[in-house]
């Protein structure tokens, strides 16, 4: 099956080069980068980035990471399609384990979990934690389902999978939307447990507690209509 692999990209020239070799070393037949406007040197690094199964596209305007993964989607050509964020936080090297529920025939929809499994797992904050556990089980008493952690990067999709549904939310509420949405669609979920190499604020983590508020808005909106 061919892999699609889309990175959302924003203001990460420090770690963009190290997580492309990290992918590239997994051999996705193909490999989207959107970059949301940034404005350090990451336009300038992928402006010199060659490589024959690559894609840039680039946003004139910060839209959001919802924005940026609705762009990729888009684009994608494979039967697969997996995103990855452009930071370290996760190591491309599980894409096998991710990928073999699918590939099994098992699965249509898998994702990533930073809190099963026996991967090593940075700790960082408790509040983050408490926000992504409510997140979590309020999304999956609106999705009927038992997931984990639906905020993780890690999703993979079938192609007729993701193509199912209409996707609206272009922030960080593309995480319980997509979630609710597949999961209305009867789609078949599976959850593999991941490493996680987390990072802080002050080391570039974007996401804030707005982001939360906002998830709860968007659970609400489309766990009543979806």
């Amino acid at each position: 099956m061919k892999l699609s692999i889309i990175i959302p990209v924003y203001n990460e020239e420090k770690t963009l080069p190290l997580i492309l070799e990290k992918v590239q070393k997994q051999k996705p037949a193909e490999v989207i980068i959107i970059d949301d406007c940034s404005t350090d040197g990451t336009r300038a690094f992928l402006e010199s980035y060659v490589m024959k199964n690559t894609k840039v596209i680039r946003h004139e305007i910060n839209l959001g990471k919802g924005a940026a993964l609705h762009t990729g989607l888009a684009a994608a050509t494979g039967d697969i399609i997996l995103i990855q964020d452009a930071d370290l936080e996760y190591d491309p090297a599980d894409y096998p384990r991710l990928l073999k529920p699918i590939l099994d025939g098992a699965a249509d929809v898998v994702y990533g979990s930073r809190f099963v499994g026996s991967e090593p797992h940075r700790v960082l904050l408790f509040g983050h934690y408490l926000a992504n556990k409510f997140i979590t089980f309020l999304t999956n008493c609106f999705a009927n389902l038992n997931l984990t952690d639906i905020e993780t990067c890690y999703k993979a999709f079938r192609r007729e999978a993701i193509q199912s549904i209409v996707l609206e939310e272009e922030d960080f509420g593309f995480e319980p939307e997509v979630t609710i949405k597949l999961a209305r669609k009867k789609w078949r979920f599976y959850e593999i447990g991941i490493a996680y190499y987390g990072r802080t604020i002050e080391e570039g983590k974007k996401i804030r507690w707005t982001d939360g508020l906002r998830a709860l808005w968007v659970i609400l909106k489309h766990g009543v209509t979806a």
